[in-house]
């Protein structure tokens, strides 16, 4: 199946289940993370991030068995097990934020629910745990083959600071989160398909609608599809028909000007964040490389004495 055959049977796919919602569908929910919840879920989901990491290293291990997983295998798996865009990270959308007095619990359920703040609060918070940590852990988890109990200690007591000391109490007008909808069972088979499609070659770069961009211009379908009004774009248009599905043209082509700009900058600062962050991971690599050429010098120097 080439490219453009495969975003049109996408897209075609997502565009029926969308028909499906009824007319008068509620607007979704926001998906926004709410990070000032972060603080009293932060130990909970490092002990599920741990858990999670010990079980995908496992069942990698079980599935290229007798060959031994290696440390990259390992580090790739820490990388993509707090990305909700990696199937890695799927074990967030069976989990439901529930208050309980002055504690906020998480609560884990059997079916996926619908991402919307909820899912994204968990993402950021285990983003936070796990911060630069994951090839810290990945070093651990090859070396030192822990049980899961261990695995959490080290990642939680001593890679982070996420279990040191209990969560603060909730406070009493905290606005109560949505309640947790059960995803149907297409629309999360088709967004397991989509996880599982960003390793293959050419699906990262295609142009997917969502079920809330779908929801957001239903009422405007003269967006989808339209040409820019000074006609300057006409042919590169034509092009761009022949790849997609018809009525799925260029969105966001009436945004704002100042919108861009503000997409530009937080862009960017992502970018300064990331570079950061590679840094640091590339720095820690190099540092163990040296500890183990050191000790290999240190070791025959004593053989050669």
């Amino acid at each position: 199946m080439n490219r453009v055959l495969l975003i049109a049977v996408v897209a075609l796919a997502l565009l029926a289940s969308s028909a499906l919602l009824p007319v008068g569908a509620k607007k979704p929910l926001s998906s926004a993370p709410r990070k000032e919840d972060v603080p009293y879920i932060k130990c909970q989901v490092c002990e599920k991030l741990a858990s999670r990491l010990h079980q995908l290293v496992k069942e990698k291990q079980v599935g290229i068995s007798p060959k031994k997983i290696s440390e990259y295998e390992i580090i790739e798996i820490a990388e993509n097990v707090c990305n909700l865009k990696k199937e890695e990270a799927d074990w967030m959308l069976k989990i439901d934020i529930v208050e309980k007095g002055d504690k906020l619990q998480l609560v884990e359920e059997e079916e996926e629910g619908m991402c919307n703040s909820e899912c994204k609060t968990i993402e950021a918070a285990c983003q936070k745990v796990i911060g630069y940590s994951d090839t810290d852990v990945a070093e651990y988890i090859y070396k030192s083959k822990p049980d899961l109990a261990s695995l959490v200690n080290h990642l939680c007591k001593d890679l982070t600071d996420a279990c040191t000391k209990n969560p603060p109490p909730v406070p009493k007008d905290r606005v109560p989160g949505e309640p947790f909808v059960a995803k149907p069972s297409k629309d999360a088979e088709m967004d397991k398909i989509m996880r599982s499609m960003q390793g293959i070659p050419g699906a990262p770069g295609m142009k997917v609608y969502s079920r809330e961009d779908l929801e957001k211009y239903k009422a405007n379908p003269e967006k989808f599809g339209t040409e820019d009004e000074d006609g300057d774009d006409d042919d590169e248009d034509e092009e761009e028909d022949d790849k997609f599905p018809k009525n799925l043209g260029k969105v966001l082509k009436e945004t704002k000007k100042e919108e861009w700009k503000k997409t530009v900058t937080k862009l960017l600062k992502k970018k300064g964040e990331a570079l950061r962050g590679h840094a640091q991971k590339v720095s820690n690599r190099v540092r163990r490389w040296w500890k183990g050429v050191s000790s290999k010098k240190s070791k025959s120097g004593k053989s050669e004495l």
